[in-house]
C-alpha cells in the first residue's frame, strides 16, 4: 500500500500520469452520472422525439466543431513552444475566431437543414445551439496547459461543477416549457457556465488576442491534417445520426440516440484517457528509445484495454435489462442497440492508443489518412447494412468498419514503433468470444428491432 501510495505523490512523470489518469476518471464518472442522471429526469418529462431532434441539432453543432478542428488540443500538448505566451496567445486567437465563424455558418445552415429533415423548428434551434460554438472559443488555454502538464484536478473538478449547475438548468428549464428547447438553451447556459469557471477558476496567466508569424505556422502545418482528419471524423461519430434523421421516425431517432448514449460510457472513458494522457506519455516515453519504455507502455495498454472493453462488455451484457430498469416502456428498444453498439466498440477500443504515439510524434498526415480510410468504410456499411439487414446491420456495421480498419492501424503503429501484436491478439480474443456470449444472450430481443422499419 505504502508504494502504492508513494507512486501518486511528487512530480515524477510516473505520478504525474497516475494522478492524472484519477483525475480523468473522476472526471469522466462524474460527468457521466451528471449526465445519466439528468437523462432519466428528462425523458419522464419530456418525449422520445424531443431526443431526436436534439440528436439532429447535436449532430450539426458537433459536426462543424470536427469539420473545423484545427487540433489545437494536441498541438500544445506536443509543441516544445506549448508553455510559450505568444504561442499560446495565437492559438487561443485562432479558437476564438473559428467559433465566431462557425456560428455564422450555423445561421447559414439553419434553414437549408429544416427544410431537408422536414422540420421547421430546426431553423429556429441551430442558430441558438450554434452560440455554444462562440462559447467554446473563449475557453482559456489553461485548460489545455493543465493536459500538457498532467495535472488535472482543479480543471476536472471546476468541469463537473460546472456541468451538474448547468443540467440542473436544463432540468428546471424542462420542467418549465416541456419543450425540445430546454435542451438548446440548457446546453448553451452549460458552456456558458463552464467558460465563467474555466476562466475565473483556473490559476495562470490570461490569453489574450495576438496573431504571432512562427506561431501561426506551425499551428497551422500540424493542423492542417487534422483539420481533414476530423471532417472524415465527424461521419464516424455523427454520420449515423445524419443517414438515421432521414430513415428513421423522430421517435425511433430519440431511442437510437438513447441507446448509443448508454452503450458509449466507456469508449468515450477510453477515448477520453487516450487523448488526455497519451500524447504527453508518448512525448516523455517514445516506444522507439528503449525496451524499458516499451514494456512499460505495454502494462499501460493492457490495462487500458482490459478496463475499457470489460466495462463495454458489462453494458453488452446488461443493456436490455438496465433499458427495462431505468426506463419506461417507451424507451425498450434502445436495450438491443446497446448490446450491438458495446460489442461494435470493442476493436476501437483495442486500437486506441496507436494513432496517439502518430500524434505525438508529429504524424497528423497518416492519421488523417486512416480517419479518412476509416469514416469512409463506416458510412458506406452503414448504408449497406441499413439496405440489407435493416436497424440491426447498421448498428452492426461500426464494429465491423472498425475490424476492416484496424490492419491500417497495425501499419500507423508499426511506423512509430508503438504496434503491440501480443495485446492484440489477447485482446480479439477475449472480446471476440465475450462478446459472443453477449449476443447469444441477447438473442431475442436483437431478433425484436430487426423488423423496425427503415425507409428511403
Amino acid at each position: 500500500m505504502k508504494r502504492i501510495l508513494h507512486a501518486f505523490q511528487g512530480e515524477t512523470l510516473t505520478g504525474r500520469i497516475l494522478r492524472s489518469t484519477s483525475w480523468v476518471m473522476v472526471g469522466y464518472g462524474g460527468a457521466q452520472a451528471i449526465r445519466l442522471g439528468s437523462n432519466l429526469i428528462l425523458t419522464r418529462i419530456l418525449f422520445p422525439e424531443a431526443f431526436g431532434i436534439m440528436a439532429l441539432v447535436t449532430m450539426v453543432t458537433v459536426g462543424l466543431m470536427m469539420f473545423s478542428d484545427m487540433g489545437i488540443g494536441p498541438a500544445l500538448a506536443r509543441s516544445p513552444r506549448g508553455d510559450d505566451p505568444e504561442f499560446l496567445n495565437t492559438a487561443w486567437s485562432l479558437q476564438l475566431i473559428r467559433g465566431v465563424t462557425l456560428w455564422l455558418v450555423t445561421l447559414a445552415l439553419a434553414y437549408p437543414f429544416a427544410e431537408l429533415y422536414g422540420y421547421e423548428e430546426l431553423a429556429l434551434y441551430l442558430p441558438v445551439a450554434g452560440l455554444s460554438l462562440v462559447l467554446t472559443g473563449f475557453f482559456p488555454t489553461r485548460m489545455e496547459l493543465a493536459r500538457r502538464h498532467l495535472q488535472m484536478g482543479r480543471a476536472t473538478m471546476l468541469d463537473l461543477a460546472s456541468q451538474l449547475l448547468g443540467l440542473t438548468l436544463m432540468v428546471l428549464l424542462a420542467l418549465w416549457t416541456r419543450s425540445v428547447f430546454a435542451l438548446v438553451v440548457g446546453s448553451v447556459l452549460t458552456n456558458l457556465i463552464k467558460l465563467v469557471v474555466m476562466w475565473y477558476g483556473l490559476p495562470g496567466r490570461r490569453d489574450r488576442f495576438q496573431i504571432e508569424k512562427p506561431a501561426l505556422t506551425e499551428l497551422v502545418s500540424f493542423g492542417k491534417w487534422i483539420f481533414l482528419g476530423t471532417a472524415f471524423a465527424f461521419v464516424s461519430t455523427q454520420g449515423d445520426k445524419a443517414v438515421l434523421g432521414k430513415l428513421l421516425s423522430l421517435e425511433m431517432l430519440g431511442i437510437y440516440n438513447i441507446g448509443f448514449f448508454l452503450a458509449s460510457f466507456p469508449m468515450a472513458l477510453g477515448q477520453s484517457v487516450a487523448q488526455d494522457l497519451l500524447i504527453p506519455i508518448y512525448r516523455n516515453r517514445p516506444p522507439a528509445e528503449s525496451e524499458e519504455n516499451r514494456r512499460k507502455l505495454q502494462r499501460m495498454r493492457f490495462l487500458l484495454t482490459g478496463g475499457i472493453s470489460a466495462l463495454l462488455l458489462l453494458m453488452a451484457y446488461v443493456g436490455p435489462p438496465l433499458v427495462d430498469f431505468l426506463y419506461d416502456d417507451r424507451y425498450i428498444e434502445a436495450g438491443p442497440i446497446i448490446v450491438i453498439m458495446a460489442c461494435g466498440f470493442l476493436p476501437k477500443i483495442i486500437g486506441m492508443s496507436y494513432d496517439q504515439a502518430a500524434l505525438a510524434a508529429g504524424d497528423s498526415r497518416r492519421v488523417f489518412f486512416l480517419t479518412g480510410i476509416r469514416s469512409t468504410l463506416q458510412i458506406v456499411l452503414l448504408i449497406l447494412g441499413l439496405h440489407w439487414f435493416g436497424l440491426v446491420g447498421g448498428v452492426a456495421s461500426f464494429g465491423v468498419a472498425m475490424l476492416l480498419a484496424h490492419p491500417m492501424l497495425i501499419a500507423l503503429g508499426l511506423r512509430h514503433n508503438a504496434w503491440d501484436p501480443l495485446h492484440d491478439i489477447v485482446s480479439f480474443a477475449l472480446a471476440g468470444l465475450l462478446a459472443a456470449g453477449a449476443i447469444w444472450l441477447h438473442w431475442d430481443a436483437l431478433l425484436g428491432i430487426s423488423s423496425t422499419p427503415v425507409t428511403g
